[in-house]
């Protein structure tokens, strides 16, 4: 868990948490690959390529039928600083931002912020992008109760006034203070450090469990584990904000990383194609828990429980892949690895969030199922799971691609 938690403390957005990934599998013999470069691929060789400084597909290769595959997302919901942040009125210099992701954004007052993401600096050669974290915090304060009488009543936090991180008293050169970038993707992050909690521990709250536990459970899952036949971690960028870019579901990457191994190992279209339909995608994105303060907005049989294992999240008005046939694959590979599970629905009156999976489809289709792990307080500055629950997720990764598993039509083959 201290592996994790250290990620997650160091992976304060996309582009950290990439990197971060990046130098996690090159310790595990992982080689790296541009995709501006020719591939040579070798059979049992393990492989990552990064596209955007944000995104990240590990794999390994071997001889199978199709493609073993868990798709995961290393964005959160935070604020994107706009170009021209810098907004001064004389008093003090506040930072120009606006929301990134559905999130909690109340939960972001009076917390310590980072400013992170990635900046561009020109070079004698051209420009180089740079992952940049700050070496200070900012923040954004409350308006006091007695000047917001309405503060625990309705309040609603207006995204142009009331989230501006505070820089500095009086005019600051911001520009300056990171570096005169020619231009930069810069977030406000939260920047509390994972902590445990419980009688026992057994709680872990941190920043951007979700979806960042995914991707650890994933790449560990992928490295540590012992994968048989082509298994793939796909890391992807921008989920948050619905997934069109390039580095995100929404693009070509998954699709192109999967095309080139196909073309390495010497398949044709059509056996690509024969690969792909025997494949299985799973969609690793975190799912609501029973809250304790309140249950009732759960689905009366079909509720997330901490403590219960990873959860199989089911149909959810198109927003989730899973189906009856896949649904069953993964309960018998975990039933095999003695790995616990448990069903997740939303409730009928409540609309779902949505997910990289569905949107995944529209690059690489192939049979898919949705899953994740229970936690609270979803999409707040600070999230929390249960710590046996983040293990029941590494142990049924690691049987997925460990398994030998074809599907075909109507049929699944263990």
């Amino acid at each position: 868990m201290k592996r994790f938690e250290e990620f997650l403390n160091g992976s304060l957005t996309a582009y950290q948490a990439a990197e971060n990934a990046k130098n996690y599998l090159s310790e595990k013999g992982f080689l790296p690959l541009s995709e501006s470069d020719e591939w040579h691929l070798k059979e049992g060789g393990k492989y990552y390529v990064v596209r955007g400084g944000s995104a990240i597909i590990a794999f390994t290769l071997g001889k199978s039928a199709g493609y073993k595959i868990v798709a995961s997302h290393t964005d959160s919901p935070c604020l994107k600083l706009k170009e021209n942040a810098a907004l001064s009125d004389g008093e003090f210099t506040r930072l120009n931002a606006e929301p990134y992701g559905g999130g909690l954004y109340y939960t972001f007052f009076d917390r310590p912020l980072k400013l992170a993401g990635r900046a561009v600096y020109r070079t004698e050669s051209g420009l180089q992008a740079k992952n940049f974290v700050s070496d200070f915090n900012v923040v954004i304060p409350s308006l006091a109760v007695h000047m917001n009488r309405d503060a625990n009543d309705k309040f609603a936090p207006n995204p142009q006034t009331d989230l501006l991180p505070l820089l500095s008293v009086g005019k600051k050169d911001f520009e300056a203070l990171i570096g005169n970038p020619v231009s930069a993707d810069l977030f406000a992050v939260c920047a509390e450090a994972p902590f445990e909690s419980g009688a026992e521990g057994e709680f872990l709250s941190s920043p951007r469990i979700d979806n960042l536990s995914s991707v650890y459970a994933s790449l560990t899952a992928l490295a540590e584990g012992a994968p048989a036949g082509t298994c793939v971690a796909a890391c992807l960028d921008s989920e948050e904000v619905g997934s069109r870019t390039r580095q995100g579901a929404g693009g070509d990457f998954l699709s192109a990383v999967l095309k080139r191994i196909a073309l390495a190992q010497g398949k044709s279209e059509e056996a690509y194609l024969k690969a792909l339909s025997s494949s299985l995608l799973i969609s690793m994105d975190n799912a609501h828990a029973l809250h304790p303060n309140r249950p009732e907005k759960c689905d009366p049989t079909n509720r997330a429980k901490m403590g219960g294992g990873i959860a199989i999240k089911g149909h959810a008005g198109g927003a989730y892949t899973t189906d009856a046939l896949t649904s069953a694959a993964v309960k018998t590979i975990f039933d095999r690895a003695g790995v616990k599970y448990q069903t997740f629905y939303n409730r009928s009156d409540m609309r779902s969030g949505s997910t990289l999976g569905a949107i995944s489809l529209g690059q690489v289709c192939m049979p898919s199922v949705d899953l994740g792990i229970a936690q609270l307080a979803m999409h707040s500055a600070v999230e929390t799971i249960l710590k046996s629950d983040y293990l029941e997720a590494e142990n049924g990764l690691k049987a997925f691609f460990a398994s030998g598993i074809e599907i075909k039509d109507d049929r699944v083959i263990l």
